[in-house]
């Protein structure tokens, strides 16, 4: 058997966060930056698993006999080690086929881990690829949340997602053009833990549900309709808005950002990860003066 290769994009939720969890239409882009995964056969009896970062150096190094692994006889030492362990169980679980030997695995990151464009997401999708099963199956039975990485993994243009009687429902989106040049992602050089993140937001499950996600759909579809800066602006403040209220949580500009003249919006587990920026004119230099350094247009970040 020849060496395996196998790559997922990593994402970025702009509208339905959290409330697409339980049936909202979310609106996602798949991002330039990804994980590789490569896979090759051995005969020593081992398996080795080694994970790159985007700087080329190695954050995991394990070795393990990948058949004591899925009959449970080996549990793993470090948490890292233990999740990666569950998830090649789960995915035996799914489809015992590939699993009848050991295996050289290499993943290499495009990102940095803490940027949360989806360390975790993009390898369960490559998994998934090489154990022949469903990727929404296994992210099920390992991280959970509601699989829009998942179809981020192999798209290859912004995308609406949609959970519909526990199905995935995907749809082609778009970005406005027009809008794409005053679109730039800030990154807040803080990591979120989304099952952290799911599980505050499931503790404080809103009253008026339908409510909300008719709202947010309606954002959703108005957002790829945009024919202003100012009306896209509008959206992304009433979205903010919306999930303040929802999570009990205070809207990234009014907390950080109050001076800045242009729309911003918390994308994904609120208070980490990345923001989007609307703005007219190149907002770096305001970002930076505030001590974020990591600033990047539609064009560097989007497929």
């Amino acid at each position: 058997m020849k060496t395996q290769q196998f790559y997922s994009h990593g994402k970025l939720l702009l509208t339905g966060e959290y409330l697409v969890l339980d049936g909202a239409k979310a609106l996602a882009i798949p991002c330039k930056y990804g994980q590789y995964l490569e896979v090759s056969p051995t005969h020593d009896g081992i398996s080795t698993w080694l994970s790159y970062d985007h700087q080329n150096k190695a954050w995991l190094k394990t070795e393990f006999d990948l058949q004591k692994v899925v009959t449970y006889e080996l549990e793993g030492e470090s948490d890292v080690e233990k999740r990666l362990f569950q998830i090649l169980k789960e995915a035996f679980q799914l489809n015992s086929e590939g699993f009848t030997q050991n295996y050289n695995f290499k993943t290499h990151l495009e990102f940095p881990k803490d940027w949360g464009l989806g360390t975790s997401s993009t390898l369960i999708a490559n998994l998934a690829k090489w154990a022949k099963v469903n990727p929404y199956d296994l992210l099920s039975k390992t991280f959970g949340g509601s699989g829009y990485d998942i179809a981020c993994a192999d798209s290859k243009t912004a995308l609406t997602y949609q959970i519909d009687n526990q199905i995935p429902k995907i749809e082609e989106a778009k970005i406005p053009e027009h809008l794409k040049a005053f679109i730039y992602f800030v990154h807040l050089e803080q990591k979120q833990n989304s099952r952290d993140a799911i599980s505050n937001y499931k503790a404080v499950k809103p009253k008026d549900l339908k409510g909300l996600i008719s709202e947010v759909n309606s954002i959703t579809e108005k957002f790829q309709k945009v024919k202003t800066l100012e009306e896209a602006e509008d959206l992304i403040s009433q979205h903010e808005a919306l999930l303040s209220k929802v999570l009990q949580v205070e809207p990234i500009k009014t907390r950080l950002f109050s001076d800045f003249k242009g729309g911003i919006k918390s994308l994904g587990a609120w208070g980490g990860d990345f923001i989007m920026v609307l703005s007219r004119s190149n907002p770096s230099e305001y970002f930076t003066n505030k001590g974020f350094k990591t600033i990047l247009n539609f064009q560097e970040m989007s497929l």
